[in-house]
């Protein structure tokens, strides 16, 4: 798996990758954004989701654990998903998370929550906090994600 770091210096640069990514998204694949509170996991995603077409508000999903969102309100289905409260990796199969991928690009926040679970063909993104307040990012790229990266 390669590795890509990018520097982030501020939210504006956040969602602008968002919105670059969401030009190379497609259907059936997996984004899984670690990083500790405040990272930065769900500023990305919205990033993605305005750039997919969404106008209204993007909020965490860390109570309702998934949030659906479809055609027309985006141009392609998205479901983001965020496992923080999720501590037996067995509870993670009553979500049927599989189930999604047939129709859908999944975001989900917290990955490292899935365990061994997580698909093959991911896209991992990785999030620190940076000194002055930035971010870093460390992408690790699955063979599907290689070339897309290169473009973005």
């Amino acid at each position: 798996m390669a590795e890509e770091m990018i520097d982030l210096p501020d939210e504006d640069a956040m969602l602008k990758l968002g919105a670059a990514l969401a030009s190379h998204v497609r259907i059936g694949d997996v984004i899984a954004l670690e990083g500790g509170l405040g990272a930065g996991k769900t500023t990305l995603t919205r990033g993605i989701l305005e750039a997919l077409g969404l106008e209204g508000e993007a909020p965490s999903p860390s109570f309702a654990l998934v949030q659906p969102y479809d055609i027309p309100e985006v141009r392609l289905p998205v479901t983001h998903i965020d496992l923080y409260r999720i501590d037996d990796p067995a509870e993670i199969a009553e979500l049927g998370l599989d189930d999604y991928l047939t129709y859908s690009l999944l975001v989900i926040e917290w990955p490292e929550r899935l365990g061994n679970a997580l698909w093959s063909h991911a896209l991992r993104l990785h999030i620190d906090i940076a000194p002055g307040g930035g971010r870093r990012l460390t992408a690790r790229l699955s063979e599907d994600w290689k070339e897309r990266w290169s473009k973005i």
